[in-house]
């Protein structure tokens, strides 16, 4: 099995270099991925300015660009080959929620999906990185697994996994989830720089709004790591027919007000 290895938080970052020792007899795996952090990038390629890929001493490779960047110049010239798997992290924090449309961690697997490869995000729950052996060891699992099951042959898929910061005996079976959902964010942060201008920081993520018996939230606080399967389709469906209607009132010259 031919493995491509990135995440958001660097090539350097405890996670990827675990999830790296902890997958890397399954197959051959590549690591590409950002020069430094890039958390809550989500899907963004970078079109402006030239990206270079370079070399670390451990052979892992990384870019000045985004974790979709990473998995984009991979799998369109770099490797020179269409890998089985695409792996993005572990990520130094949740990736559930309403998380999954900001992070880079998720964007890096998306892209590998968009390219009709079979894509895994993996996350750690608590930042901080405890109990990152035993994170590893689970992500190992998956997979193990569904390299041995075949689920990586054929038609292609995106999960989500999150993983809570517990020892590998206290973590619970694997549990399949649907994703919960967050109030808004925390206030923005205004500070004064030295020169006398405001600056502003985006404020920190919103508590859980929506987490539910099945939801991601309800799992990983029972010490369930999650899996979630995602899709890229924002078509609102069930609205349809309403903006059709609307479409065609329009189109006779209906009322605009």
């Amino acid at each position: 099995m031919k493995i491509l290895l990135s995440n958001d938080d660097g090539y350097q970052a405890p996670g990827i270099v675990a999830l790296y020792e902890a997958i890397r007899d399954l197959g051959e795996v590549e690591v590409v991925a950002p020069e430094h952090n890039n958390s809550a990038k989500s899907n963004a390629l970078t079109l402006h300015q030239p990206l270079y890929v370079t070399e670390a001493a451990n052979g892992f490779r990384y870019v000045n660009g985004t974790p979709a960047d990473c998995v984009h110049i991979a799998l369109t010239g770099l490797l020179g080959y269409k890998p089985d798997l695409v792996v993005s992290g572990i990520n130094n924090g949740a990736n559930m929620g309403d998380d999954t449309i900001y992070s880079g961690t998720v964007g890096a697997a998306m892209e590998g999906y968009l390219f009709g490869v079979p894509a895994i995000a993996f996350s750690q729950v608590e930042k901080g990185w405890g109990h990152l052996d035993a994170a590893a060891r689970k992500a190992r699992d998956l997979v193990q697994y569904l390299s041995a099951h075949h689920r990586t042959d054929g038609a292609h898929w995106l999960l989500n996994v999150n993983i809570p910061n517990r020892a590998y005996d206290e973590l619970k079976p694997f549990k399949v989830c649907r994703l919960g959902r967050r109030h808004a964010a925390e206030k923005v942060i205004s500070q004064t720089s030295p020169h006398g201008v405001t600056m502003y920081w985006i404020g920190g993520a919103g508590k859980a709004k929506d987490d539910a018996e099945g939801t991601d939230f309800h799992a990983t606080l029972q010490g369930h790591p999650t899996i979630t399967p995602l899709k890229v389709d924002l078509t609102d469906h069930d609205a349809l027919r309403y903006w059709g209607q609307a479409a065609v009132q329009l189109a006779a010259g209906g009322d605009a007000a």
